[in-house]
């Protein structure tokens, strides 16, 4: 019988790769980078030399050539003991490596992937506006053809790894506009780099609720000078590079959900069977039980549907936005469940940085936003079973 969670020796590898390298590299810096609102560079850079920033990149293009599945398996284990570092890597390496690994041109592909797969550079994608978030489609940020260069004019806001420190821009971005005159549904894509003229650090947004160990910024670009030839593809063609790309990312977001609920069920099944009360282990008590067992299952069952919809994913066709947006609505909400019922086994424990879960908690809820709101994945999957009068 296949092993749904790792179907092959080479999936089964690379979990066991992984989870090495976060107990020792990822877990000792994570409650400091959380705690001073820090990107770790150094430890980013780690990944490149391990071959995992470019886990579904092309071999020669300097990525590991693997499938969804592979990258569910990676975030699921940093996520078990960082997900604001996850965050950061699933910034880089599938909405920046990924997006231009399937949309690029061969000349775009070898110019930016091999430095992005190496964490020689560090690469985002720029969406979401301050006026235009959910509604992707009500984006302003323009692009005028001028010769030989585009002229970007706007800000995106809620940028991962839009800043590197607080006052130095990350290197690459995939930058959403609309061509002056294109219809509402039709949305470009363009490579900024930093240094480019007219585009600029607006703010590093400080004092998130979680995900602290990634950074978050506004992007503006002002009379930004954007080469022609770092067009994605053709005019108005982004809109469906944006959508399949985000059916990537949102069942890589759900395998993050699996590593803070794995990583909590862990943390109060151990403190139920080490703290005693009333003469007894907590764990005896039925209330503690119901804590412990249901969200065992509630685990298993996310990790079940996300491995299963990664399963079915080819990176270059779309068509599974029904079931990534479910496994990631169920996913999101249930890692949030599962850690505030860590909290409350442990108590007053629970309550502190020590024990790791109230940070679980707090990264945790921005799963529910960012991605795609819960919200939305309710408009989407009723407007896919619309079409649908078999669900199997």
């Amino acid at each position: 019988m296949t092993d749904l969670f790792n179907p092959t020796p080479e999936h089964r590898a690379l979990r066991e790769l992984v989870r090495s390298f976060t107990e020792r590299e990822v877990d000792p810096q994570a409650e400091a980078s959380d705690r001073d609102e820090r990107f770790n560079v150094e430890l980013f850079a780690k990944l490149g030399e391990l071959g995992l920033l470019g886990v579904t990149v092309e071999e020669r293009f300097g990525g590991a050539g693997l499938d969804p599945v592979a990258a569910v398996i990676v975030h699921e284990e940093l996520s078990a003991a960082d997900p604001g570092f996850a965050l950061a890597y699933l910034a880089h390496s599938m909405l920046f490596a990924n997006n231009l690994q399937i949309n690029g041109s061969d000349a775009q592909r070898s110019k930016y992937l091999p430095d992005a797969c190496a964490g020689k550079k560090v690469g985002g994608m720029c969406m979401t506006e301050p006026g235009a978030g959910t509604d992707v489609l009500g984006m302003q940020t323009s692009a005028v053809r001028a010769g030989d260069i585009y002229v970007l004019n706007g800000a995106k806001m809620w940028i991962t790894n839009g800043a590197v420190t607080d006052d130095e821009l990350g290197d690459t971005f995939l930058v959403y506009a609309r061509v002056h005159g294109s219809p509402r549904n039709q949305l470009s894509m363009f490579i900024v780099e930093k240094g480019f003229a007219g585009f600029s650090l607006g703010q590093k947004i400080k004092g998130k609720l979680g995900m602290r160990a990634s950074t978050t910024a506004e992007l503006v670009f002002e009379d930004c000078q954007v080469p022609a030839e770092n067009l994605v593809g053709s005019e108005g063609a982004a809109t469906l590079h944006m959508m399949r790309n985000l059916e990537l990312e949102r069942v890589t977001l759900a395998g993050m959900s699996l590593g803070i609920a794995r990583r909590s069920i862990e943390v109060m099944n151990r403190y139920a069977s080490e703290r005693t009360s009333f003469g007894k282990p907590l764990r005896e008590f039925g209330q503690i039980q119901r804590y412990i067992s249901q969200s065992y299952a509630e685990y298993m069952a996310g990790r079940t549907y996300t491995y299963y919809t990664a399963s079915a994913m080819r990176l270059d066709e779309p068509g599974h936005r029904l079931d990534s947006d479910g496994a990631k609505l169920f996913a999101s909400t249930m890692a949030k469940d599962v850690a505030d019922r860590a909290i409350q086994v442990l108590g007053g424990y629970g309550y502190v940085a020590e024990y790791v879960v109230e940070r679980l908690w707090r990264d945790a809820k921005l799963l529910e936003i960012g991605g795609g709101t819960l919200e939305a994945h309710h408009k989407n999957m009723c407007r896919e079973l619309s079409h649908t009068e078999r669900i199997l």
